[in-house]
């Protein structure tokens, strides 16, 4: 049985094509939209100087076809650089980029200096107890490694000693008591002892040890730590020297305070090269002695300073802002926008550390400077790290309390703008311009600048430029300079004097 299919008219068969081709179209968009865009732009982008030096009508140039390149570049308006021009003028690849839509901030710039974090940065070291400095192992200005030997002092504090001596005495009596307890356990299971003398003994014992527990938490209380004590308790010695040890940042031990003779860590600043790099550990942040106060054969008291250890890994940046800059800052903080801070260096460089956040704004104005201070944090790094002969060991941070810069604080927000570097945009009397890359040539174009701040200039999205035009980040000026001295344009020598 064969089925008949009914024919179509043609025009349904017409319809049927185009929905087809329609949805295939719709379906494949992700593959030729892009390329379409991309050819219409170039197109654009490759007329656009043909049609601002030749207007609506050819120039007998254009007739002549030997004054223009095969590219459609105005000579008066491209400029063709040589491999060393390129590099003359820094333009290497990462500054010839292509155009994109970002977003742009508006930012205000308010001096700042680099301040310590108050209980943070600083670690005063003390001495818990009266005694005399036998010896100092830090120089002024070394790093150390938490947990690295300071200093030793021998113990003259009277409560002290007495309090070690009653403390072993007690521990003496408990073990008299316990080997009379142990005698008489025998003794009362055969019946030659009563048994109400085992228990005298026993009600002795259970007062010795109360009497320790109390002694024990005196000693405590002195600044003596668990394991001294257990120590004291081990080596039937009284405790005469104690090791001062550096303490850690976020961490606090009692065995920052330790029996001489006990294993002193080294200071270790980075694993062994032949370690195994998965068990390589954190190397740990060297602590600078910024202040030392005392020398050896000093007498010092209990609670009295030695030292004072200075941690530079984080810091923070003081800004400080006029008044009425306030609520755009609280802003900028509530929003989460990154700051931006800018130290200048020599050479005119400057070093620009991007991506800090605000922590915190203070809640009073300066009755003087009518500033508002608030604060960025600001992780820094070591930069350089000798050592003496004699294994001293010194650090340089890259950033010091008090060096001062800049910071740039985002106050208005600017979406789908094309944002590009100062130093790509340059002016000539009224205009500005910018050097998009055609071929082997940089041709000069005309632009709207919306904004211009130190660091970006924000180009209307007018068509001028688009999407995906390659332009020069920088060295705008002397292609300008030198477009200019190319056509003969150069400044006049005499300008300015008379004869």
């Amino acid at each position: 049985m064969k089925l008949h299919l009914p024919k179509l008219p043609p025009k349904v068969i017409g319809w049927l094509v185009a929905i087809i081709v329609v949805v295939s179209a719709f379906a494949t968009r992700g593959t030729w939209v892009p390329l379409t865009e991309d050819w219409v732009r170039n197109t654009i982008s490759s007329r656009r100087g043909t049609a601002a030096a030749h207007g609506d009508e050819p120039t007998e140039a254009g007739k002549d076809g030997d004054k223009h390149d095969d590219h459609g570049h105005d000579d008066a308006e491209s400029l063709e650089l040589s491999e060393k021009a390129l590099r003359n003028l820094g333009l290497t690849p990462e500054f010839i980029q292509p155009v994109e839509l970002t977003t742009y901030r508006r930012s205000i710039t308010v001096p700042a200096l680099v301040a310590e974090r108050p209980g943070r940065t600083r670690l005063q070291v003390a001495t818990p107890m009266t005694g005399v400095i036998v010896h100092v192992h830090a120089v002024q200005g070394e790093a150390v490694e938490p947990g690295s030997l300071l200093f030793q002092i021998r113990l003259t504090h009277e409560d002290l000693v007495l309090a070690q001596t009653q403390f072993l005495q007690a521990i003496g009596e408990l073990d008299v008591e316990r080997r009379e307890i142990l005698r008489l356990t025998d003794a009362t299971k055969s019946g030659a002892v009563p048994r109400t003398r085992l228990l005298e003994r026993e009600y002795a014992k259970d007062k010795l040890e109360a009497l320790l527990s109390a002694q024990r938490e005196a000693l405590r209380l002195h600044g003596l730590s668990e394991t001294q004590v257990d120590s004291i308790v081990g080596d039937r010695r009284l405790l005469r020297e104690l090791q001062v040890f550096a303490p850690a940042t976020d961490e606090h031990s009692d065995d920052e305070l330790k029996l001489v003779g006990q294993l002193v860590r080294p200071v270790v600043w980075q694993p062994a090269a032949d370690a195994d790099p998965a068990q390589k550990p954190k190397p740990a942040t060297p602590l600078v002695i910024s202040d030392l106060h005392v020398h050896k054969g000093q007498s010092v008291s209990a609670g009295e300073t030695l030292c004072v250890l200075s941690d530079y890994s984080d810091l923070s940046i003081e800004g400080l802002a006029f008044e009425q800059d306030a609520g755009s800052i609280a802003a900028a903080a509530a929003r989460k926008w990154p700051v931006t801070a800018v130290i200048e260096q020599p050479g005119n460089v400057n070093l620009t550390l991007e991506g800090l956040q605000i922590v915190r704004l203070s809640n009073e104005v300066d009755a003087d400077s009518r500033t508002l201070r608030f604060y960025v944090r600001l992780p820094n790094e070591v930069e350089s790290l000798t050592a003496t002969e004699d294994g001293h060991r010194f650090v340089g941070w890259r950033y010091r309390p008090g060096q001062r810069l800049q910071l740039r604080v985002p106050v208005e927000e600017w979406p789908d703008e094309i944002v590009l570097p100062v130093d790509a945009v340059t002016k000539e009397g009224a205009e500005f311009y910018v050097f998009q890359q055609n071929g082997n040539h940089f041709d000069r174009i005309a632009v709207h600048v919306k904004y211009r701040d130190q660091a970006s200039a924000v180009i209307a999205n007018d068509g001028t430029l688009f999407p995906g035009d390659v332009v020069a980040l920088r060295g705008a000026h002397q292609m300008q300079m030198a477009l200019k001295n190319k056509s003969g344009g150069g400044v006049d020598p005499h300008a300015g004097h008379n004869h």
